[in-house]
């Protein structure tokens, strides 16, 4: 009997679906890229043949996608319905009152995801402490229930308030809407987000309402298909903590899939600069669109407890931290009403697209001003897409150049120089702000457009190296093959920390810890595939928001814990206050279970020198005059190579300049290591 050995990392976007697959007999790796379809479940299928896949021979099949995400953007959402108590209806219309323009008295939030007329009240009360006030009103469940059914309506949010100290109403209205409306989805708050702070748990499990008919529907629609085809195994989705779920639990929290596409990329640069030899790292995922920015500090990923998809409505579930700016390939080129020149948000999409493309688009983008100033050759994926120079001059000439009074490559070079700016500041947000150097960093560029601008960024921000992974096109796909299961749990657990007995919070750990264990045991993980990692929130008493700090180990005294929340508070809010007081907020666990990952090979290097393709004019940043570059296929490209600047490294999902004074060295993991 044959033993499979291909692994496939599918993530699908909103322009293009990359497939990644991975042969543990070989060590190799190879890509296959196609437009996405609008049953992203067709594009899947048809690039899994394209790159002639036999499902057959598949060991792990993982998913990134943007069917969430998108979904949460457009609105295309089904009809959904929040049951809560009495008087309290209104807690995810009201927010916390805050705007996300301060200064803008016109532009309103967007609405919540559950219309009011869908949120209906029932009687009962459980006091700050979990004390039952009032019982659940039986009798009323059962008429809201009939209410809901007369509306049609089969996905719900129970949310009651306090539930997080006592969730027995809760569960009492779930089981009440499971008797009466057979075959209805309900999400109670107190599991999705078992915490304090009512808008917070409450928009958490909205959005986890309207997202799990479409979410669980289509990963169930997927794996059938999959399976039907010759695929034996788990279909494993990648959620927004950066480990991977089945599709049994996306049925219960579909919400944690709301950014499982950005968080791919950040694990994969995490994992490419790594094997580097890099324990800092700035990752830089530039597509068609946007650029998601992420940071690696001592290994360790940046992660959030807070985030949104719009804002007013947050999803509190633990989160990589990425930082996405509206700066991509197709961002446009725009002059405002003082005659400044600027950069994205607005995209050309993926049709028409950039000028370039030939298919109508007339504003210049950033890919136009690289084409014009010879960074692009005339062809992409591979000659599958040939692209027009004289359209992009046009475009630039007329909406840019002209207005400006500069001549096309000066206007070009401008829209890039814009474009880096914007993206480091971002990364500034994301680095400084949070108390880190970037030039300690390594940056890591992928994505499509991502290593077009890699170097110019890098000197922008004083950061020394900057790597290229072997495929940066699919590398967030690539990622997808990097990640464990993983579920995130925790619980409040409000006491100074001076006064609580550790002892308790032991305990509150054990249980936490069975119930990873229960949910890594459902899921078919080995117990010697199993680990913990404990983590305690704390805070200054007084302030709101917290910091987690890692702990392990038998916990008898808080002393030191408490040491390392004063080091990190100080690391990123740049003051520490010894003397004050710290509590304890919350406690967490992270449960993960083992998923085998491909062992990429490393390559023992060469002497030989590597040989151009060619020469074309090239107008780098620092430079007022093209220079003859030559132009390198990356596909011939060994280990130990190296290339001085100028020069262009061509390959099938991008393109990388080497300006003067950089050079480029093949690394071990056939990475392009370029110094600057």
């Amino acid at each position: 009997m044959t033993v499979a050995s291909i692994r496939v990392a599918v993530d699908v976007g909103g322009t293009f679906t990359d497939i990644c697959i991975f042969d543990d007999r070989s060590g190799t790796i190879s890509v296959e890229k196609l437009p996405s379809s609008a049953d992203p479940i067709e594009a899947v299928l048809q690039g899994v043949e394209k790159a002639g896949v036999d499902l057959h021979d598949v060991a792990l099949f993982s998913h990134g996608t943007t069917v969430a995400t998108n979904a949460l953007i457009t609105r295309r959402l089904p009809r959904a319905a929040m049951v809560t108590t009495r008087g309290f209806r209104d807690i995810i219309e009201i927010r916390r009152g805050t705007k996300e323009d301060l200064w803008d008295a016109y532009k309103d939030v967007a609405p919540p995801y559950i219309r009011r007329r869908d949120r209906i009240e029932v009687t009962e009360r459980v006091d700050y402490d979990g004390a039952v006030l009032t019982a659940l009103d039986e009798d009323e469940a059962r008429r809201v229930a009939g209410v809901l059914r007369r509306k049609g309506i089969e996905t719900i949010a129970v949310c009651f308030i306090n539930a997080h100290a006592n969730p027995a109403n809760e569960r009492r209205m779930r089981d009440i809407l499971a008797a009466e409306l057979p075959g209805a989805r309900v999400s109670c708050s107190s599991e999705v987000l078992p915490e304090i702070f009512e808008h917070e748990r409450f928009s958490t499990a909205a959005a986890n309402a309207v997202l799990a008919p479409l979410v669980s529907g289509y990963v169930n629609r997927l794996g059938d298909r999959l399976k039907s085809s010759g695929y034996d195994g788990d279909l494993l989705i990648l959620h927004s903590g950066g480990g991977v779920m089945t599709p049994k639990t996306v049925e219960k929290m579909a919400v944690r899939l709301a950014a499982s596409g950005i968080a791919a990329g950040a694990i994969a640069s995490r994992h490419i600069a790594g094997l580097a030899g890099f324990s800092n790292a700035i990752g830089l995922d530039m597509g068609g669109t946007s650029t998601d920015i992420s940071l690696v500090a001592d290994g360790v990923l940046r992660t959030t407890k807070e985030w949104f998809v719009e804002y007013g409505y947050p999803i509190c579930l633990p989160s990589i931290e990425v930082l996405t700016i509206g700066a991509g390939g197709g961002s446009l080129a725009w002059l405002d009403e003082a005659g400044g020149l600027r950069n994205g948000p607005q995209s050309a999409g993926a049709n028409p697209g950039p000028a370039a493309y030939g298919r109508g688009g007339t504003a210049p983008t950033n890919t136009d001003a690289n084409l014009v100033l010879g960074r692009l050759g005339g062809e992409l994926i591979s000659g599958a897409m040939t692209l027009d120079r004289d359209a992009a001059d046009r475009a630039i000439g007329g909406h840019v150049a002209t207005p400006l009074g500069l001549t096309v490559p000066a206007a070009a070079n401008a829209i890039l120089r814009v474009a880096n700016a914007n993206m480091a500041d971002a990364v500034r947000l994301i680095s400084i702000r949070r108390g880190y150097d970037p030039r300690e960093f390594v940056l890591v560029v992928f994505g499509g457009a991502g290593p077009l601008h890699g170097v110019d960024l890098a000197r922008e921000l004083s950061i020394p190296t900057v790597l290229v992974p072997p495929h940066p096109g699919i590398t967030s796909a690539l990622g997808c093959l990097l990640v464990d299961i993983q579920h995130d749990l925790s619980t409040m657990f409000l006491g100074r920390a001076d006064a609580v007995d550790p002892a308790d919070v032991a305990a509150e750990f054990e249980k936490l810890e069975e119930e990873g264990h229960r949910r890594l045991a459902a899921e078919g993980v080995a117990p010697q595939d199993m680990q913990l990692l404990r983590h305690i929130d704390m805070r200054y008493v007084g302030q709101w928001r917290s910091m987690s700090i890692a702990t392990s180990g038998r916990l008898s005294d808080l002393g030191g814990i408490v040491e390392q929340f004063h080091a990190a508070h100080a690391r990123e809010h740049n003051f520490r206050r010894d003397g004050a007081k710290v509590e304890v907020y919350r406690l967490n666990v992270t449960a993960i279970g083992t998923v085998p990952k491909p062992d990429l090979p490393e390559h023992a290097p060469v002497t030989a020198s590597p040989a151009p393709t060619g020469t074309r004019p090239v107008w780098f940043q620092d430079g007022s005059a093209a220079i003859a570059t030559p132009v390198f296929d990356r596909a011939s490209l060994a280990a130990g190579m190296v290339i001085a600047g100028p020069a262009i490294i061509e390959q099938l999902d991008s393109t990388t300049p080497i300006p003067p004074g950089a050079t480029a060295e093949v690394d071990a993991w056939l990475n392009l290591r370029i110094t600057v």
